[in-house]
C-alpha cells in the first residue's frame, strides 16, 4: 500500500472513531438534555399552581368542578404555537392533586379517577415526606417515546403539607425536538465527513505530492536524462531533497571525471602514437617529400586532438547544465538561413543541391547559439556523408505542439549496427569520400542541446537511401 493511502485511512480511521463516540454518545445524552430541561420548568409550574392551590384553601375557596371547567376550556382550545419547526395544537400538560393523605382529590385529565390512593407513587410519596418528588411512566415499557414526566410540589396549609400538586408533560414535544435534533446532527455529521475526508485528501496530496517529485527526480538520475531539483518547502522532505541533490553532484562530479578522463586518454591515444611515430622517423634522414608528408600528418593528428579537446571542453560545459542560462525567443527560420549561408561554400565544394521545404515561419523559446549549433552539426553531417551532385533537403514544419528540422541526405544510411551507437560519445563512422572519421561528438552535442530544449533527436534511414534526421523542439518551453 502506498504511503498516502496509509496516511489517508489512518485519519479516516481515527476521524471514524472519534466522530462515531462524539455523534453516539451526544445522541444518547441530547434526550436527558432535553427531559432535564423540560423537568426544570415543570418545577416552576408545579410550584407555581400549589402556591395558588395553598392559597384557595386557606381562603376557602378551592372547588375542584371550578378546576374542571376551567382546564376543559383550555384542553377544548386549539393552539397555533409555532415553535421553532414544531407546530404545536393541544395543551398536552396534566394536573392531579392529593390530600395530605395521597387520596386523589383532583385530576385535570381523569375525573373519574377522584378518590383513588396514590400515595404509593413516587412523585406523591417523597412530596409527601418533605422531599423532592419526581418520576417517568413510560406507557409502553418498551417504548422510550411513550414515557411521561411527573413533577410534584407540596401544598402547604399553615406551614404543613397539606396535599400534593403533581404537573405532568408527556414526552411527545420532547420526541418531535429530538427528531429535528438528531436529523441536524445527522447532516452536519455528514458535512464534517465530506469536509474532513476532502481536507485528508488534500493534507494527503500535499504531504506526498514532493515524494512523487522527488521519486521521479530519482528515476530521471537514475536513467541518465537532465533533471533538476524540485521545488520543495522547508519540511524535512526539502531538507531530504536538497541532501539527494548534493549527494547526487558529488557522485555525477566523480563519475563524470572518470569517465571523461578514460574517454579522452582513449581518444588521444591513437592520435599520440602517430605523432610519435612521425616525429621518430624525421630524426632519420629521409627525401624532402617523405619528411613533408610526416610533418603533414602530426599537424593532422595534433588538429584532431585540438578538435577533440574542443568539442569535449563544449560538450562538458552542456552536460553540467541543467536548464538553459538564456532563454529567448529564436526566428527559427531566419537562424536556419543563416547556418545554411555559413556553410554554403562547403556544400558547393561538394556540388550538393540544396532543397528548403518551409511550411511556415515560427518562433520558438531557447539559446539561440546552442541552436544555431545544434542545426550547422546536423547539417554538416549530413553534407559530409552526401555523395558530389547529390541532394539535401531542409525541412521546417510544425506537428502538434512541436517544431520539426528534418534534414535529409542521399548518402549511404545508417549500417544496422550503428543506430543504437550513433548519438553515444566518441562513436564515428568512415565518411565516403575521404575514410576519415570525426571526434564523434557532433550528434552527442545535439542530443545534449535537445535534452535542455525539452526536445529530442532522431535519426532514420530513408527508403531507398540516405539517411533522415529530426530535430523535435517544443513550440512553448514547460
Amino acid at each position: 500500500m502506498k504511503l498516502g493511502s496509509k496516511i489517508l485511512l489512518s485519519y479516516l480511521l481515527i476521524f471514524s472513531l472519534g466522530i462515531y463516540f462524539l455523534v453516539h454518545g451526544e445522541r444518547q445524552n441530547i434526550r436527558f438534555r432535553y427531559l432535564e430541561g423540560v423537568e426544570d420548568a415543570l418545577v416552576d409550574q408545579a410550584r407555581v399552581l400549589a402556591s395558588f392551590i395553598s392559597s384557595e384553601i386557606e381562603a376557602d375557596n378551592f372547588s375542584p368542578e371550578k378546576l374542571h371547567m376551567l382546564f376543559g376550556r383550555i384542553y377544548g382550545t386549539k393552539l397555533s404555537a409555532q415553535i421553532y419547526k414544531m407546530n404545536k395544537e393541544r395543551v398536552d400538560v396534566r394536573v392531579y392533586i392529593t390530600d395530605k393523605n395521597g387520596i386523589l382529590i383532583f385530576d385535570s385529565k381523569k375525573k373519574d379517577a377522584i378518590g383513588s390512593d396514590y400515595s404509593q407513587w413516587r412523585d406523591v410519596h417523597l412530596t409527601l415526606q418533605g422531599k423532592y418528588g419526581a418520576r417517568s411512566t413510560q406507557e409502553d415499557p418498551y417504548n422510550p417515546a411513550t414515557s411521561t414526566l411527573f413533577v410534584a410540589a407540596p401544598i402547604m396549609i399553615n406551614n404543613d403539607i397539606g396535599g400534593v400538586l403533581t404537573v405532568a408533560k408527556p414526552t411527545t414535544s420532547i420526541n418531535n425536538f429530538l427528531k429535528i435534533a438528531k436529523l441536524r446532527i445527522k447532516i452536519r455529521s455528514f458535512a464534517v465527513i465530506f469536509f474532513v475526508i476532502s481536507a485528508s485528501i488534500i493534507i494527503m496530496l500535499l504531504i506526498t505530492r514532493p515524494i512523487k517529485l522527488l521519486t521521479r527526480y530519482a528515476n530521471y538520475i537514475r536513467e541518465g536524462k537532465k533533471a533538476e531539483l524540485p521545488k520543495l518547502d522547508r519540511s524535512e522532505i526539502g531538507d531530504m531533497g536538497r541532501a539527494f541533490e548534493k549527494m547526487r553532484e558529488a557522485l555525477e562530479g566523480k563519475k563524470y571525471v572518470e569517465k571523461y578522463v578514460q574517454a579522452l586518454t582513449h581518444e588521444i591515444k591513437s592520435p599520440i602514437s602517430a605523432i610519435q611515430g612521425a616525429s621518430e622517423l624525421l630524426e632519420e634522414e629521409m627525401p624532402p617529400e617523405q619528411r613533408s608528408r610526416f610533418l603533414t600528418n602530426i599537424q593532422n593528428e595534433t588538429d584532431r586532438i585540438q578538435q577533440l579537446v574542443d568539442r569535449m571542453l563544449a560538450l562538458s560545459s552542456l552536460e553540467s547544465r541543467n536548464s538553459l542560462d538564456k532563454n529567448e525567443a529564436v526566428p527559427f527560420k531566419e537562424l536556419v538561413d543563416d547556418v545554411l549561408e555559413s556553410i554554403m561554400p562547403i556544400l558547393s565544394q561538394n556540388r550538393l543541391k540544396m532543397v528548403k521545404n518551409y511550411e511556415k515561419d515560427v518562433t520558438i523559446m531557447g539559446d539561440s547559439f546552442l541552436l544555431r549549433q545544434a542545426v550547422s552539426n546536423l547539417v554538416q553531417n549530413a553534407s559530409d556523408f552526401s555523395p558530389p551532385d547529390s541532394q539535401l533537403t531542409i525541412t521546417i514544419k510544425t506537428e502538434k505542439d512541436n517544431l520539426q528540422f528534418i534534414v535529409e541526405d542521399q548518402g549511404p544510411g545508417l549500417q544496422d549496427f550503428a543506430h543504437e551507437k550513433v548519438f553515444e560519445k566518441f562513436f564515428s563512422m568512415q565518411r565516403p569520400g575521404n575514410g576519415k572519421k570525426s571526434t564523434g561528438l557532433g550528434l552527442n552535442f545535439v542530443k545534449e542541446i535537445a535534452n535542455l530544449h525539452n526536445g529530442s533527436i532522431h535519426l532514420e534511414n530513408r527508403t531507398p537511401q540516405g539517411a533522415r534526421a529530426v530535430l523535435t523542439l517544443p513550440l512553448k518551453r514547460s
